[in-house]
């Protein structure tokens, strides 16, 4: 009995820290996406802005 519940709570601790840890890169690659998206952004108004004068 002892040994189904270290097992089971072993992989519970496990699935917690993989799941724990994709959330986060998710996160990153999206916060980086909308850096990017943000930078051509701007990229193009300075150039619709010399492209005025």
């Amino acid at each position: 009995m002892k040994k189904i519940i270290y097992t089971l709570l072993f992989l519970f601790t496990i699935s917690t820290v993989f799941t724990g840890c994709r959330e986060k890169k998710e996160n990153d690659v999206e916060e980086v996406i909308d850096e990017a998206g943000d930078a051509v952004e701007d990229a193009a108004d300075e150039v619709e802005d010399e492209v005025e004068q």
